[in-house]
């Protein structure tokens, strides 16, 4: 029950008001390679549809903040030194991106969090911010990453915000953006 209600009171933060989510934890008649009982994540994000399994009903977009909510209550009772997600952010933007690196920042307080994300509002809450980028040498192709300074970093996130060409108003963002973090 405790899971459940911090799972869902996460899921509401993140933007699906009227998320349920439940553990129904069941015994198998026999020992299987994963144990005694069979556990099944169940979700609905509507008040009047009852929770199925997650797997089922969930979008992309919901999927992803189910885990992040998962994963961050697991964190903090785990001791993992450090925790990696790739793009845990996808399918959400505007103010639930913005929940979502509240939300990883802070599990940083307690542990190493790396992020791979596209999003401004996400990327804008990191202590550091490194660019992953991949050069062709000599008929092969080497992924390269780079740890951005203050100005480099103010480029990418407004890059991030207006595609190739950077205009004034993605700069002005970009530095709300992070003197806001």
């Amino acid at each position: 029950p405790d899971l459940t209600e911090r799972i869902t009171d996460l899921l509401r933060q993140l933007g699906i008001p009227h998320s349920r989510f439940e553990v129904r934890i069941s015994a198998l008649a026999e020992p299987a390679g994963t144990g005694l009982d069979k556990v099944d994540f169940m979700f609905s994000a509507n008040s009047q549809v009852p929770p199925e399994e997650l797997s089922k009903v969930a979008s992309g977009g919901e999927l992803s903040r189910v885990m992040l909510s998962l994963k961050s209550v697991l964190a903090k009772t785990s001791g993992l030194p450090a925790i990696v997600f790739d793009e845990i952010d996808s399918g959400v933007s505007g103010e639930v991106a913005s929940m979502v690196g509240t939300i990883l920042s802070g599990m940083a307080v307690s542990m190493q969090v790396i992020n791979i994300t596209h999003l401004p509002q996400v990327a804008s809450r990191g202590n550091f911010h490194y660019h992953v980028y991949k050069e062709d040498e000599q008929n092969t192709t080497r992924t390269r990453i780079k740890l951005l300074n203050k100005e480099e970093r103010l480029l990418e996130l407004a890059r991030l915000l207006s595609g190739s060409t950077i205009t004034e108003a993605a700069m002005k963002n970009a530095k709300e953006l992070l003197n806001n973090n």
